[in-house]
């Protein structure tokens, strides 16, 4: 009997999958770009090889193999050993094996399940690489538009020291009187101030782009990538369509398929299983071996796992309902970013063709008009005013346009 003992543990051990063994993980390893200019598709590529929320929602569909596998397992057998009396002269020793047959379909089931959730992780990986692509494509023209406002404040800095220095020249030829440099001077520091505001939104827009693949201090000399060329994703029409294929709306099917299943489960264990066992045993006091034959089968009498089957089933119908409600969100969300995304594009074409050319000619009169003594200092700061609050309000259209567009794109998936 010892020995039987032994080789059922010795046969336990190898019936072990390797994928079950203990293993130490890998640690997770930080991509660092190059000190070089950095493109969108760099950046892209960048993220989706390193963001470490796509690393471990891989390693969520790798483990559910696992769960699969254990899905699909058969019941051990149960070996039970017993005495009967202590004495060696009356002594009755009995050894059986049991083993345990399932009813219901409640293997199939647990397969089914599993398979679906690994469906769910699969759905949710894709999710996941739609989602850093778009907050990748959204850092990045955050630092596009953070360099180009950096630029726009070097030159606004550039106008205002120029306009100190032809108010200084002015004011010491007599032309105009000393509040008028004290005027240009306040405008310059206020130019400088804005400068380093700026400077310290493009350090954060950077450091936020970096930290997608891991990052933290990010390494790239700067971002090339086209402001002027505004996005188009075409008619809400034809988006509304293609919302069905969203990403986040496959997830939520499949969640549906897959709380499905678990009711298939908790159905399937209503059936009570069996246990047939056969061994044998010995009687000292008779002199001979008895063989044993049994089967045991539980009565439902009380638990019949209805309280997990109304849970499945309660859960089931709270799935159909999430993905009504996230339907319903996404196609808000979708109608209210192309409008967003038309009016910007309207708006910053106008601010293109006429505003800027329009405020830049103005200054241009003023400045001119100032040095030959014809209009005042503080015509020109209005001119200046005008002029860059006109390309402020270009860049944040454009950073207005891009953002509707990266929301069409994350809601759906592209």
């Amino acid at each position: 009997m010892r020995f039987l003992v032994l080789w059922l543990a010795l046969l336990a051990n190898l019936m072990v999958p390797a994928w079950a063994q203990p293993f130490s993980s890998l640690p997770s390893t930080q991509g660092i770009e190059p000190a070089a200019p950095l493109t969108l598709d760099a950046a892209l590529a960048l993220s989706a090889n390193n963001n470490a929320a796509l690393q471990a929602a891989a390693k969520e569909v790798d483990a559910l193999d696992g769960s699969i596998t254990q899905a699909g397992l058969i019941p051990n057998p149960e070996l039970s050993v017993s005495t009967e009396d202590t004495r060696r002269e009356t002594r009755t020793t009995a050894a059986q094996i049991g083993i345990p047959i399932e009813l219901g379909g409640k293997r199939t089931a647990r397969v089914v399940a599993a398979q679906r959730a690994q469906s769910v992780a699969v759905a949710n990986l894709t999710l996941a690489r739609a989602n850093v692509r778009a907050a990748t494509v959204a850092a990045f023209f955050e630092v596009l538009i953070a360099q180009e406002s950096v630029e726009l404040a070097q030159a606004s800095l550039g106008v205002a020291k120029k306009a100190t220095d032809i108010a200084r020249r002015r004011v010491a030829s007599g032309k105009v009187p000393p509040l008028e440099e004290t005027r240009a001077q306040v405008e310059q520091g206020n130019a400088e101030l804005a400068l380093t505001d700026a400077s310290t939104r493009l350090e954060g827009a950077r450091r936020s782009l970096a930290m997608l693949w891991g990052n933290s201090d990010p390494v790239f000399l700067r971002a090339i990538g086209d402001l002027e060329q505004l996005p188009d994703r075409g008619p809400v029409d034809a988006m509304l369509r293609d919302l069905g294929a969203s990403p986040e709306l496959v997830v939520g099917r499949l969640e549906i398929e897959r709380r499905q299943a678990v009711v298939d489960v908790e159905r399937s264990k209503q059936y009570p299983d069996i246990t047939i066992s056969a061994g044998s045993q010995r009687n000292n006091e008779l002199g001979r071996n008895q063989t044993l034959i049994g089967i045991s089968i539980p009565l439902p009498l009380f638990n019949r796992n209805q309280g997990n089957l109304y849970e499945a089933k309660v859960r089931a119908d709270q799935a159909q309902d999430q993905y009504r409600s996230i339907e319903i969100t996404m196609r808000n969300e979708l109608s209210q970013a192309a409008l967003r995304l038309s009016q910007a594009r309207a708006a910053a074409q106008m601010l293109r063709t006429t505003l800027l050319p329009g405020a830049q000619q103005a200054y241009d009169v003023a400045t001119k008009g100032f040095e030959a003594g014809k209009f005042g200092f503080i015509d020109v700061l209005d001119a200046q005013r005008t002029l860059f609050q006109s390309r402020i309000r270009y860049l944040t259209t454009l950073a207005d346009s891009y953002q509707a567009a990266i929301v069409i794109d994350r809601v759906l998936g592209r």
